[in-house]
């Protein structure tokens, strides 16, 4: 093997380890390395350290794929710092052609077949966050729990459920589409969260009036047709009450654990335990109750503006009905940051940086999440 053959080669190893962000797979596996191409060069600068130009044909898989440049610089980075010889890429980028494109799509489907998080052995932890009416700050605490899992490390994926009032998009700041790989769609990926949403597809300012079948089949679509690949965890923001949906979740995703959101006052408590109560129904185990909206700071004063206790109330009226233990789970303030934060595209519970916060909020959200994934 010429010198130059032997870079190609290491070249095409190295290349190995890059990963395709949105399917999370090799970009060799993948097929889109077409060539590699190292060529000799005269260098003036090194000494005896031999020099190349290392040309690579990388085919995405659609034009103008929303992530090239991220690929394009992790290629360069594995070329820059091969440690035997001073190479100089040269990346040239097109896309797959029609035929590549499907079959490495059909390739896909058929690993995958059906809805990949209910076969066996499945490692995903699957949290349904349920609230009995609406108005308590479910899809908050949806998106600022997501956003705490991918903060503090988990592989991450959340499906906007609530197909009358979803939410995600505004608080992810998420304004794109899916990538569409010839019938399967890529999630959107922000604070290093991979969402899905009818509100991506359909806008903001339109109406949904789905029932029954169609409802159920929405979901059936963001499992079956969405490249996940192996998130740790999966949340699900549901919509409010015990209809449809709620009951879709639980025949789609039996090993789905159910959160239930409420706000402190009887009002909502009282409805909220009935969210729980689907439990009866439905193969689905409640793992605790979160109160939103406990109490409001006030020059070091805690004002229980929507009273207390609500939380509490659900927690045991839960495990007096169900017969295990249904934990409240968290506590957590009417902060305006949750709200003026969240409404800006970024979940309050992360820094501008994407890291999680270090204060009472941030820490309270790392014990829910931590507390969630401690326990079966």
């Amino acid at each position: 093997m010429t010198d130059a053959r032997h870079i190609e080669a290491q070249i095409y190893e190295r290349l190995s380890k890059v990963i395709d962000p949105e399917l999370g797979r090799s970009i060799t596996d993948l097929g889109m390395i077409a060539a590699i191409n190292a060529v000799g060069v005269t260098s003036q600068d090194d000494g005896d350290v031999p020099s190349y130009d290392v040309t690579v044909h990388v085919e995405l898989t659609v034009e103008g794929c929303p992530l090239s440049q991220t690929i394009t610089n992790q290629i360069n980075g594995a070329i820059v710092s091969y440690p035997d010889a001073k190479l100089t890429p040269h990346i040239e980028v097109s896309s797959m052609s029609h035929d590549k494109l499907a079959d490495l799509v059909a390739g896909l489907k058929a690993e995958r077949k059906q809805n990949p998080f209910n076969r066996p052995g499945v490692k995903t932890r699957i949290f349904a966050i349920a609230s009995g009416k609406g108005g308590v700050g479910k899809s908050s605490v949806s998106a600022n729990l997501a956003a705490t899992f991918a903060a503090l490390g988990y592989d991450t994926a959340a499906i906007d459920a609530d197909i009358y009032g979803f939410s995600l998009p505004k608080l992810f700041g998420v304004h794109t589409q899916p990538t569409n790989l010839n019938g399967m769609l890529m999630p959107v990926t922000a604070w290093g969260v991979k969402l899905i949403s009818i509100g991506m597809f359909a806008g903001a300012d339109r109406a949904i009036l789905w029932r029954g079948p169609r409802l159920q089949r929405s979901l059936e679509q963001f499992l079956s047709d969405v490249w996940w690949g192996d998130p740790d965890v999966l949340l699900l923001d549901l919509a409010p009450g015990t209809g449809d949906m709620a009951i879709s979740v639980a025949q789609a995703l039996p090993n789905a654990e159910l959160v239930v959101v409420t706000t402190p006052q009887p009002s909502a408590s009282d409805v909220a335990v009935r969210s729980g109560l689907v439990a009866l129904q439905v193969p689905m185990k409640v793992r605790g109750v979160v109160e939103n909206m406990s109490w409001y700071e006030h020059k070091g004063e805690r004002l229980e503006i929507f009273g207390a206790g609500g939380g509490r109330r659900v927690s045991d009226q839960l495990t007096e009905t169900l017969g295990y233990d249904v934990p409240l789970l968290a506590q957590l303030p009417l902060d305006p940051d949750l709200r003026e934060v969240g409404e800006s595209g970024r979940p309050a519970v992360l820094n501008e940086d994407g890291a999680l916060r270090s204060d009472a909020l941030g820490r309270t959200f790392r014990e829910l999440a931590e507390g969630l994934l401690r326990s079966e």
